[in-house]
């Protein structure tokens, strides 16, 4: 059986990218946690060579916020940003097809023991509300009406689950909570400007994966999102975004398809970029 790996952020490292692929098994399988593109130095490149991995049947690639802002920003809703590397993108010859292959990706996989998403799961939800929520949020980015979803996607509020939430709020909560959660109150209110340290939250307010009585602490979560916990492997969850976009490492970890990290599972590394604004 082919060896399946968890990957975290990419953000357009394509060197990076490259690199790892080389260090991993030939004939593996990868499942890349999001933020495949934007403020690496080849955007492009990243979001070409993850295409072609995924329809050879060797990756899968979740959907993460720098995901959905590409999409924004070629759907016409948004304005590049100061440290966007996107323009690659919609410049190429090909930018049609790679944003509908984009649009077309999952926003969190599992095998019914493990479960993968980009940034986090709310406290509310189990194994299959967060499977069946993603699926809500994958159709409206797949529907032919996709920009009015994309127009109604952004902002705060509101800031906590409900299950009578309908339409654009209800699809702006499952958004924020898979895509831009770091934390929240124990009652599930997000929280989205704190973006260091575990301890490092406004008061109230503790990490998503340290709510008690959280309805996925028996699922072992892998996650991205989140650059400043490095790699970090708890019982039930491990965060992969080592900072690669910010001379940190892209890194790569063996998938315990068991549902038990056993401490076991190898790590692959590679140096990230260099990124000349870094601290």
């Amino acid at each position: 059986m082919s060896k399946i790996y968890a990957i975290g952020d990419v953000q357009g490292c394509a060197p990076s990218l490259k690199a790892l692929l080389k260090k991993l098994p030939q004939k593996s399988k990868m499942i890349f946690l999001g933020d495949l593109v934007n403020r690496g130095p080849d955007s492009l490149g990243s979001l070409r060579q993850l295409k072609l991995l995924q329809e050879a049947g060797r990756a899968e690639c979740i959907l993460g916020n720098h995901d959905l802002h590409l999409l924004a920003i070629d759907a016409g809703l948004r304005k590049t940003k100061g440290l966007d590397t996107v323009d690659s993108i919609l410049n190429a010859p090909d930018r049609a097809e790679l944003i509908k292959w984009l649009r077309h990706r999952p926003m969190a996989l599992s095998n019914g023991k493990v479960l993968m998403v980009h940034a986090g799961v709310l406290p509310q939800w189990d194994l299959q509300q967060t499977i069946e929520c993603a699926q809500e949020l994958e159709k409206a980015l797949r529907h032919k009406s996709y920009k009015e979803f994309l127009a109604n996607m952004y902002g705060n509020t509101p800031n906590k689950w409900r299950s009578s939430l309908k339409g654009y709020e209800r699809l702006r909560v499952i958004t924020n909570a898979l895509t831009r959660m770091r934390f929240c109150t124990p009652g599930g209110q997000m929280e989205f400007e704190s973006k260091e340290g575990l301890e490092d939250g406004p008061a109230g307010y503790i990490p998503w994966f340290k709510v008690p009585k959280r309805k996925t602490q028996d699922t072992l979560l892998y996650v991205g999102h989140w650059s400043t916990l490095g790699l970090m492997r708890q019982h039930n969850v491990i965060s992969l975004d080592t900072g690669c976009v910010w001379g940190g490492k892209l890194t790569a970890i063996e998938i315990a398809e068991s549902g038990i990290d056993s401490k076991k599972s190898e790590v692959i590394q590679v140096a990230g970029y260099d990124h000349p604004l870094r601290m």
